[in-house]
This record gives structure tokens, C-alpha cells and sequence, in this order.
């Protein structure tokens, strides 16, 4: 009861590991899909033949509910039928484990779900910023002698700074708190390998019906979201004042 739940927390061995695996998931899923979002814009802002059909059908993955989502990758990874097993035996790769079921496997295979989820949201998000940026900076960089790595740095980057820190921040609290791409698909198994954060919440109050401790969880999560949201405020504040 009170602060005898919080005392307990902080000796719970499966809450630490569970927020390990929330830290790990958000840092890493976050951080890839900035990078390959910004590889995808930069490659759907090419004028290349059939770049306005992939524009438009890119978000494809990220329309689909999650629960379809996570029901094909479920398929997809079956011992005996799915269709990185088959494929591995094709290349001549005798696989039949559910990968879902891989105390190795199965936390990359949650990252790489969110991955292929919300990399195009990023894609198209910072094409419309590039798109947004005036064609006179990019001349004015190549007559300075700038390469396309030194205007990409140094003209592309500043121009989409604000939708990168708009994104991040959003999907860092999306993926932080996200309870359905692994209850979905692991439930939080193997032997919690997978366990995150919200879902340790739910296990301990409508599993364990322990709702006091499973409050605990939630506010600890309310905290460290509010701390890195404060963090981000003065970040912002600072630059914009250095900008000025």
C-alpha cells in the first residue's frame, strides 16, 4: 500500500528488466526509423520515374492496424509455414523455429516491427519538410563549392531540424508507452524477453490483480516521460535562443 509498492518496485527484478527492454526499444526503434526516414525521404524526393506512386502508397504500413500487423508478422515467422522459414530453406538454411518463440530472436523482431511500421510516417513527414526548403540555399551551397553530403549537412538537416525534434519526441512517447505491438505478438514471452514496460503494467493488474502495484508502474512511467519532455523544453529553448 502507498509507498510500500514504490519499495517494492525497486526490488523487483522483472520491473528493472522491463524497463530496460522499454529504454533499449525506444532508443533504438526511434533512432533508426530518424535515419531510414530521412534516407526514404531524400530518395522519394528524386525525380525519378513512378516516384509519385510509391509517395502515395508508401504509408501503406503504417495505415494497416496494429493488430493486422502484428497478426502477418505472427505468420510470417511460423516454423513450418511462414515465409522467413521457407525462405531460409530455399537458400538452403534448415530453419523451423517460431522466432516469436526465440529468447534471441524476439526483441530484434519487436524493433523490427515498429521499424517497418513507422519509418515511412518519418519518410513523409520529412520529405514535405525538404520539399518546404527554398531551391536558391541549395544553388547559393553549390556555388560555395558544397558537395551533396555538405548541402545535405549543412542546408537539408537545418531545414528539417524541427520535424526531426517534432517526430522523435512524438514517436519517443509512442513507443515508450506501446502496449499492442508486444502484447500482440509475444505477450511479453519468452521468459520475458520481450517484457516492456505497459505491459508488465497490464500483467500485474489485470493478471496478478494487484492494481495498487500496477499503479506504481504507471506513475514511475508518467515520471520519466515528464523528465525526458522537461529535458526536451529546455533543449528546444536553448537552440531556438541561440538561433536568435
Amino acid at each position: 500500500v502507498g509507498l510500500q509498492n514504490y519499495i517494492k518496485l525497486f526490488h523487483d527484478g522483472n520491473f528493472w528488466s522491463a524497463l530496460i527492454h522499454s529504454i533499449i526499444l525506444t532508443v533504438v526503434a526511434v533512432g533508426l526509423e530518424l535515419t531510414f526516414g530521412t534516407i526514404l525521404a531524400l530518395a522519394l524526393k528524386q525525380p525519378v520515374p513512378g516516384v509519385k506512386f510509391f509517395r502515395s502508397v508508401i504509408m501503406a504500413s503504417w495505415v494497416i492496424p496494429v493488430a493486422a500487423t502484428a497478426v502477418i508478422f505472427t505468420f510470417m515467422v511460423e516454423p513450418n509455414y511462414g515465409y522467413y522459414n521457407i525462405l531460409l530453406h530455399a537458400i538452403g538454411i534448415k530453419s523451423n523455429k517460431f522466432w516469436f518463440g526465440s529468447l534471441n530472436l524476439a526483441f530484434p523482431l519487436i524493433i523490427t516491427l515498429h521499424i517497418w511500421r513507422n519509418t515511412p510516417f518519418f519518410g513523409i513527414a520529412f520529405l514535405a519538410s525538404m520539399q518546404a526548403i527554398p531551391h536558391n540555399l541549395y544553388d547559393a551551397a553549390q556555388i560555395d563549392g558544397a558537395g551533396p553530403i555538405r548541402s545535405f549537412f549543412s542546408v537539408t538537416v537545418p531545414g528539417i531540424r524541427n520535424m526531426m525534434v517534432v517526430m522523435v519526441t512524438i514517436h519517443v512517447l509512442w513507443t515508450f508507452n506501446n502496449f499492442s505491438m508486444v502484447y500482440l505478438t509475444t505477450g511479453g514471452g519468452p521468459v520475458f524477453s520481450t517484457e516492456v514496460l505497459p505491459v508488465y503494467l497490464y500483467h500485474k493488474a489485470w493478471s496478478s490483480y494487484t492494481i495498487g502495484y500496477a499503479s506504481s508502474i504507471g506513475t514511475i512511467m508518467f515520471i520519466l516521460l515528464m523528465i525526458y519532455f522537461v529535458a526536451y523544453i529546455r533543449v528546444y529553448e536553448r537552440q531556438e535562443a541561440q538561433v536568435k
